[in-house]
């Protein structure tokens, strides 16, 4: 298969330029998280972020997060950051962590639901942040599922979901963690946990204190 790469026992990175290349462009591209695997596009493009939509069956009413490779890419796409936020990136970036930030003008409204805030995570797993890196882009990227289906852990079930929907798939084996990540927002100065992962609002809190 030419859209299938398998990275389970080899670190041939250099070849994720391709994946990156159809990403860039705006295709669909199946790759592995340290939590679950991600279906990502190109987050800077509407038009890539719709079809994203389409093919994973997902409301429009429901945010997207982005997957970025370092702190500059962070500074591009949100503002106001606060010392809480900066603190809590510090400790658990990269990781199996999003923080919801103030987002700028450069995000596509679709990616966050026409909301003002967006979902930030930068991996752990070198695979997908070589593929962000080689993107040179956000990746706008939910969990690789039909929305209401179990989060995908494994190529194979995720292909039975997909199958040439998705213009490219990248094997890293089963996922290390196999939960999604935990989703944290700062409000009033205080994180407040959106959706339970592998960190606990302890570990956070600890980190702050």
């Amino acid at each position: 298969m030419n859209n299938y790469l398998d990275l389970r026992n080899v670190k041939e990175y250099g070849k994720l330029e391709k994946p990156a290349q159809i990403i860039k462009n705006g295709g669909i591209v199946v790759f592995p998280t340290e939590t679950v695997y991600g279906i990502g596009t190109n987050g800077l493009d509407k038009n890539a972020v719709k079809k994203l939509y389409d093919v994973k069956k997902r409301g429009l009413d429901k945010p997207i997060s982005l997957l970025v490779s370092d702190m500059n890419m962070i500074k591009k796409l949100a503002k106001d950051i606060t010392d809480i936020e900066y603190k809590i990136m510090k400790a658990f970036f990269p990781g199996p962590l999003t923080i919801i930030l103030n987002k700028k003008e450069i995000i596509p409204d679709i990616v966050t639901a026409n909301g003002k805030t967006v979902g930030i995570r930068m991996p752990e797993g070198e695979i997908a942040r070589k593929l962000i890196e080689y993107s040179e882009i956000p990746i706008a990227t939910p969990s690789a599922n039909i929305s209401g289906k179990k989060s995908g852990t494994n190529i194979d079930q995720i292909k039975k979901d997909f199958g040439k929907k998705v213009d490219y798939y990248i094997d890293g084996g089963e996922s290390k963690l196999g939960i999604g990540s935990t989703i944290v927002k700062v409000v009033n100065g205080k994180p407040v946990i959106l959706r339970q992962g592998s960190i606990t609002i302890e570990q956070i809190n600890e980190v702050i204190n």
